[in-house]
């Protein structure tokens, strides 16, 4: 690991900021900033130079209006983002702002040309999301992890096994120092404001300190002092010689100006790629000015909006492409290079009456205290061919990551399984219905078990028991991966772990309760209605009931991954309805047409049924009590050879059941896992 700076960042609460405004319009802009900067506290080192470069930059969408044809999102359009520089990246609605930053992040790998370099070199994407983050637009945590357990998980998932667990937690404690999460490091994420969400989304990629972080829309749903705080961190951050990128849609004046690069889009073309002070005297030199007492940010995005005139639009994006933007810049920097050394900046008259902050003011607060850094290899990020989207494009071998394998799986078990117990909904209350439903059953269908006369009733009993079983396993697995999805991808991307650990680790951390809760409510069943009192057949039963558990719970699995919230939420109960239809409850196989016979063989619920009855009525079972004489026809289902004989199943075979119960299981979930790997990747 590397050195820690001496120098320290600390985040202004909004108590702070307020008595900086409430000083008055006589406080001049250096004696705020050093106010706010004797405040702050960093402990993160300092970050080899790794600019981005992209050249050329294609990327295109299938038209919905016409089947073959493309809509182009980018076109053609290069920049270069560079370390120690916070970059915006703005446009209007639909400008292309977001697709650059999905495809400079790695999240966007299809349907894209043209080059994406780091240090001159074709970047290598596996390195590349190793030693970068992306930190989306929403703030998706898991509610139940208090920010310290969060911090914990990535810092054991994302720094290397042998760092002493010790200094991990060191790691941690200063990270939570610096963004001024300390005194809430016991709180559930379910518990944070919006801006605390906001930085315990940063805290959470900061623990292997990326070099290269990209931020979509950072600032939205905060209010202006937790976005002030945000904008100061992001500043502080690329002060430390990392390459800060963000999308932000319209920001404040003073938020503006605390950005040292702006890459304008509209269309998918460049308006705009400069430092940000740049921005209105070049514009003025277009004969667009910037009108008194006017937002800047709102300016050009009117501009970039065309509501100046689409004329002018036409004339920015061709003085881009004809490299007049680039000479303006040049002559302003030499005509400016004594100025730029100066760390605070005073109003400039060139910038009209627009409001001015210092956009380099923090750059003075990191300096190294040890050279002995160490630094992460340029070479890591460069490859001699192309971009090699195709090895990511799905999972990776665990060794790629910074933990093993079983490391992964253990600390996502353990995450995961924390949360399932503090989850009232999930938890409780599916307790709560077994054991109610249960002997609700019980009571209604009591002591029928062992009577001859109520023998098509106690099948419904016990077909009941898959029904009840079925539904309650499936419905709540069918949002489990819809409610994850976009933390998994976010994670898997951010190369937290690989999507073979994530999946073994969620699927088994619900198993145990997918297996007791069928034990507890079979229990209940089985001996309220008076079923044969012999204990293996109770354990066939049980077994039965625990793998239709499985089995629906893997089913359910699979639709979530596959599908959308809302789709999984229909399509769940929907699938259960031909299960249940062909099961050989209410048909008998004989009387299904023949065209239509093989769904049977698809119904993992007519094994379920056809096993329990086995189980109750099979294994030549003792003749049950009939309470009147032996030769009424009431008494006709006294032996069980007869009972299974009506129903249907008297050529079953109870390992049979089992095995294919087995087999729908490991196929479900091995499809499962496919399923949702090819689904991480189609988000791609």
């Amino acid at each position: 690991m590397a050195e820690l700076l001496s120098v320290h960042v600390h985040i202004p609460q909004k108590d702070d900021i307020w008595q900086l405004k409430s000083q008055g319009p006589g406080l001049s802009r250096n004696s705020s900033a050093q106010q706010f900067d004797n405040k702050l506290k960093y402990n993160l080192p300092r970050k080899r130079t790794l600019d981005i470069e992209f050249r050329d930059l294609k990327y295109s969408v299938k038209d919905g209006h016409h089947k073959k044809g493309r809509k182009e999102i980018l076109k053609g359009i290069s920049g270069r983002f560079k370390s120690g520089e916070l970059t915006a990246i703005m446009g209007p609605s639909g400008a292309g702002k977001s697709s650059l930053m999905n495809i400079l992040a790695g999240y966007r790998i299809s349907d894209i040309e043209g080059d994406i370099l780091v240090k001159g070199k074709t970047r290598n994407l596996r390195s590349f999301r190793k030693y970068s983050c992306y930190i989306m637009q929403d703030d998706h945590l898991l509610p139940h992890l208090s920010v310290e357990e969060a911090m914990m998980c990535s810092a054991n998932l994302k720094l290397d096994e042998s760092m002493p667990q010790a200094d991990k937690e060191k790691e941690v404690h200063d990270i939570l120092e610096t963004l001024g999460l300390s005194e809430h490091k016991k709180t559930r994420a379910s518990n944070l404001s919006g801006g605390q969400r906001k930085r315990l989304s940063i805290a959470l990629e900061m623990v292997n300190n990326p070099p290269i972080m990209f931020f979509d829309e950072p600032t939205s749903g905060l209010d202006s002092s937790s976005c002030f705080q945000c904008i100061s961190l992001l500043k502080n951050l690329a002060a430390g010689g990392r390459v800060i990128i963000c999308t932000i849609h319209q920001p404040s004046a003073k938020l503006f100006m605390m950005f040292d690069h702006l890459y304008m889009l509209t269309d998918g073309e460049v308006l705009y790629k400069g430092g940000v002070k740049q921005m209105l005297p070049y514009l003025k030199s277009m004969g667009l000015e910037c009108p008194p007492y006017n937002n800047p940010a709102d300016y050009v995005m009117e501009v970039a909006a065309g509501d100046s005139g689409e004329e002018n639009v036409h004339m920015l994006m061709n003085s881009v492409k004809s490299g007049n933007l680039d000479k303006f810049l040049a002559n302003e920097t030499v005509n400016n290079s004594n100025r730029s050394s100066n760390t605070s900046i005073n109003t400039e008259s060139e910038l009209g009456d627009c409001i001015q902050i210092d956009a380099n003011e923090n750059t003075k607060l990191l300096a190294v205290s040890d050279g002995n850094a160490s630094y992460i290899p340029a070479d890591d990020f460069m490859t001699d061919g192309q971009d090699n989207s195709s090895e990511i494009a799905g999972d990776h071998e665990c060794h790629t990551f910074n933990t093993s394998c079983f490391t992964q799986f253990k600390i996502l078990f353990i995450r995961t399984f924390m949360s399932i117990m503090r989850d009232a909904t999930l938890t409780r209350l599916r307790l709560i219905s077994h054991l109610t439903v249960g002997i609700l059953i019980g009571v209604l269908y009591l002591g029928i078990g062992n009577e001859a006369t109520k023998v098509f009733n106690n099948a419904g009993c016990l077909f009941f028991c898959m029904l009840f079983l079925m539904f309650s396993a499936l419905m709540p697995t069918v949002l489990t991966f819809p409610m994850e999805m976009t933390v998994c991808v976010r994670e898997h991307l951010n190369y937290w772990y690989s999507l073979k650990a994530y999946y073994l680790a969620k699927t088994m951390a619900d198993m145990p309760f997918q297996i007791i809760f069928p034990l507890i409510y079979g229990s209940i069943v089985y001996w309220m209605t008076s079923q044969p009192s012999d204990f293996m057949r109770f354990v066939m039963f049980l077994t039965l009931l625990t793998q239709t558990s499985l089995v629906a719970q893997s089913l359910g699995l699979l639709i979530g991954a596959a599908t959308s919230l809302q789709v999984a939420v229909f399509l769940g109960p929907i699938t259960g309805i031909p299960l249940l239809m062909f099961s050989g409850f209410f048909v008998n196989f004989d009387t299904i047409p023949i065209y239509l016979q093989w769904i049977t063989y698809m119904s993992y619920i007519s094994y379920a049924f056809e096993g329990v009855l086995q189980a109750v009525y099979g294994f030549d079972r003792e003749a049950l009590e009939c309470e009147k004489a032996a030769q009424s026809p009431e008494c006709r289902y006294m032996k069980s050879e007869t009972i299974l004989t009506e129903l249907d199943v008297d050529d079953a075979k109870f390992y049979v059941d089992f095995i294919v119960l087995c087999v729908f299981f490991i196929v479900l979930r091995v499809s499962c896992y496919f399923v949702l790997r090819w689904r991480v990747k189609a988000q791609r």
